[in-house]
């Protein structure tokens, strides 16, 4: 590696690994290796602040400290403890130890966590010559991880979750992370100058998402994150990264989207949450059952997590209203693209049509499809490139 460069961890829920590590490249990072649940490249401290705030799909950005094998408690201490912690944490800094263990020797979470706080407060004695530390300073959270006898020892760059921008502070009873969210539209190739609608719009977090991403917005813009307060990144590679955000954003490209639902209450929370987000006069929210939309508008894109029997507790409504989806969009989109998310696995059968293409990906723990069905192209004219799903 490098000199002053940091081993990173973007963390992702599984199904999304492949679209993360396409934004750490387009971040213009390489080394990029790709694991259930997590991308690994390698960056320089200002990386830190841009991954944090430019990756919309990512849970979370964690600094690799160090990684070996340790099938014993005496390897886990003495390995960790050989590794630089006076030269990483502050004498007064605030370091909780969390873990987890899958298929390894050193299955007790408890004491691994244990060991590696003691070898960790041991190394700050020999470089501080303290007896005792007060832990009153900027928070460093350690994890410890164990898999297959491979022990990795990261910390936590972020804070809050990513999916936590700052602009949902209400929502419904089943919200739909900002971070998948994100996701789902990745996984279309929508442009700003194409339509875009959710029908089952919610608290309106697809649609927020959609503008963001049209306008090339930074997710992280408007939060704070936990690595902004450690003396091993200056404000300046803050200040850097958020000029380069400024800078980067299109606030004046057009967009059309719009977000509807049969709930009064959630077009309220939806018109609240765009306000929040800046997009207030920019997202059209409106009251509108399936049934009744109609559009004048052509190949734009339909993208919607629609309420499903594990939301409703009622699958028979569900699955009415996605009979409902299919007649309307046969009559009022026949040149639009549509992309929905849900859990029901009959959802091609009452739809009554088989998807282009399908995804499996997961809403939390919920196993779920992406049900992906492409629209016609549109003329030459009207269209610089394919009508095809992005390539991820």
């Amino acid at each position: 590696m490098k000199e002053n460069q940091y081993q990173l961890i973007a963390t992702a829920a599984f199904g999304l690994e492949a679209i993360v590590a396409k934004e750490v490249r387009d971040l213009g990072y390489e080394n990029v290796e790709v694991e259930n649940g997590k991308v690994m490249f390698q960056a320089d401290a200002a990386g830190i602040a841009r991954a944090n705030l430019w990756l919309r799909s990512a849970d979370r950005v964690k600094w690799q400290v160090g990684q070996f094998r340790a099938t014993s408690f005496d390897e886990l201490f003495e390995q960790t403890k050989a590794l630089p912690w006076g030269e990483i944490l502050p004498r007064n800094a605030e370091f909780p130890v969390i873990g987890k263990s899958v298929k390894s020797q050193l299955f007790s979470v408890s004491d691994c966590q244990a060991i590696v706080k003691k070898a960790i407060v041991e190394k700050m004695k020999m470089k501080f010559g303290m007896p005792w530390f007060p832990e009153d300073g900027p928070l460093y959270r350690i994890e410890v991880s164990l898999l297959k006898d491979i022990a990795t020892l990261s910390i936590d760059t972020s804070g809050d979750g990513l999916h936590k921008r700052g602009y949902r502070q209400l929502h419904n009873e089943a919200p739909l992370k900002e971070t998948m969210a994100a996701a789902l539209i990745q996984l279309t190739n929508w442009r700003p100058d194409r339509p875009f609608h959710d029908p089952f719009c919610g608290s309106g977090t697809i649609p927020i998402e959609a503008a963001l991403i049209g306008q090339n917005i930074a997710p992280g813009f408007n939060r704070n994150f936990i690595s902004q307060t450690w003396r091993n990144f200056p404000k300046e590679i803050w200040d850097q990264a958020l000029e380069e955000a400024e800078d980067l954003a299109r606030y004046d490209q057009p967009l059309e989207i719009m977000g509807t639902d049969i709930d009064r209450d959630t077009i309220e929370l939806a018109n609240h949450n765009a306000q929040e987000a800046g997009f207030a006069d920019l997202i059209k929210f409106k009251q509108v059952a399936v049934a009744d939309l109609r559009t004048d508008l052509t190949y734009g894109y339909l993208v919607g997590n629609p309420p499903y029997g594990e939301r409703l507790k009622d699958v028979e409504t569900a699955r009415m209203i996605y009979r409902q989806l299919a007649a309307t969009y046969e009559r009022s989109f026949p040149t639009w693209s549509l992309y929905i998310f849900t859990a029901d696995e009959e959802f091609e059968e009452i739809f009554g049509k088989p998807a282009t293409k399908k995804r499996k990906l997961y809403n939390g723990r919920i196993r779920c499809d992406y049900y992906q069905y492409y629209g016609p192209r549109p003329p030459r004219d009207q269209d610089g490139g394919n009508n095809n799903e992005a390539r991820i």
